[in-house]
């Protein structure tokens, strides 16, 4: 029974303490809440059939508990955090963010622990020439073959080298052909400075000169190379000669690949000039046009053998100057070649 008093008695006395304990903690001011609102009761459902029943008498206003009070006041009092401010291990200055540089990137690599340093160092090199850092050369004959022309056989060759890198190249073009036993009909070479405008397009600059006929020209070029949608690859060149000339190209083929190897190359080209060059046999407009067709065998990449069919034709004036010359303006040509690019 003296048990049961003390344990009560100590009961009374640590509940007002724990209280005061409370209220004495620097920034812990509680408010006193105020008791939960009685909920509003239930109105009674509404008889549409009941007798209409006298207006009831309207209570006087009450007093509003309420009155008086600001909101605003309320909300900016329960946002203060300056009683925060008394808590241990709470000052502003701990929430501010530090302005200290960051640190070295590391110097060392984790591969050099395991592998060679030098052999990892040349490998490091190597990624950052291949990507992004790249130059390289290639040089491609798309065109050496023979032609079986009416009057007598003949060759042609086309070529296209560069060097350099992805964005910038220096661009050698050399084109010409001619009948066997006779002088060289054709011989034109081009230096150009290219530079990648577009994924699949490049721009170019610079020199043209023809080698034969005589008289020699030679032309400032400028153009486009790329592929056109659905993989036409496609030439614009324009020319400017040290005479005043104007002449213009437009080259396009396209690769259908019928097996993995065995790949079918419809090809065309179209000459223009602004003006008549009677000693070179060129007449203004379209002077002159090919169209043909080769069928290729991919031995490698590198190495092609083929044959095909062209039909060439010298139009407007420049047909008339090659008949007055005895040549026949327009031709057939069988011709079998290889292609090959290193």
């Amino acid at each position: 029974m003296k048990a049961i008093l003390l344990l009560g008695t100590a009961a009374l006395f640590a509940a007002p303490a724990a209280a005061h304990a409370q209220a004495a903690m620097p920034g812990m001011d509680m408010a006193p809440t105020a008791p939960p609102k009685e909920p509003a009761p239930i109105p009674a459902p509404v008889d549409d059939h009941a007798a209409p029943t006298a207006p009831a008498e309207t209570a006087p206003d009450q007093a509003d508990p309420h009155a008086g009070h600001d909101p605003a006041a309320q909300l900016e009092g329960s946002s203060d955090m300056n009683g925060m401010a008394g808590m241990p291990g709470m000052s502003p200055a701990d929430t501010q963010i530090g302005t200290a540089p960051a640190p070295a990137p590391p110097a060392d690599h984790a591969a050099d622990a395991l592998f060679d340093p030098a052999a990892m160092a040349l490998s490091r090199r190597n990624l950052r020439r291949e990507n992004g850092a790249f130059s390289g050369s290639m040089i491609l004959f798309d065109l050496a073959e023979f032609q079986a022309r009416p009057g007598g056989n003949g060759y042609r060759w086309e070529s296209d080298a560069w060097f350099g890198g992805d964005i910038d190249r220096l661009q050698i073009k050399t084109e010409g052909e001619g009948s066997f036993g006779k002088p060289i009909e054709d011989v034109e070479v081009q230096a150009l400075y290219s530079r990648a405008i577009s994924p699949f397009w490049n721009a170019h600059i610079g020199l043209r000169h023809d080698i034969a006929p005589n008289p020699s020209r030679t032309y400032a070029v400028v153009g486009v190379e790329g592929l056109a949608p659905y993989w036409l690859h496609a030439t614009g060149q324009l020319f400017l000669s040290d005479k005043g000339d104007v002449r213009a190209r437009i080259e396009g083929s396209y690769d259908e690949r019928i097996t993995q190897k065995l790949i079918f190359q419809p090809r065309v080209e179209l000459n223009f000039s602004l003006q008549d060059m009677p000693a070179l046999g060129v007449g203004s407009g379209l002077t002159s046009f090919e169209l043909g067709a080769r069928l290729r065998y991919e031995v490698r990449k590198e190495f092609a053998p083929y044959i095909g069919v062209e039909w060439s034709a010298r139009t407007g004036d420049t047909g008339r100057y090659a008949r007055l010359a005895g040549e026949k303006p327009n031709a057939v040509n069988f011709v079998a070649g290889i292609r090959f690019w290193f």
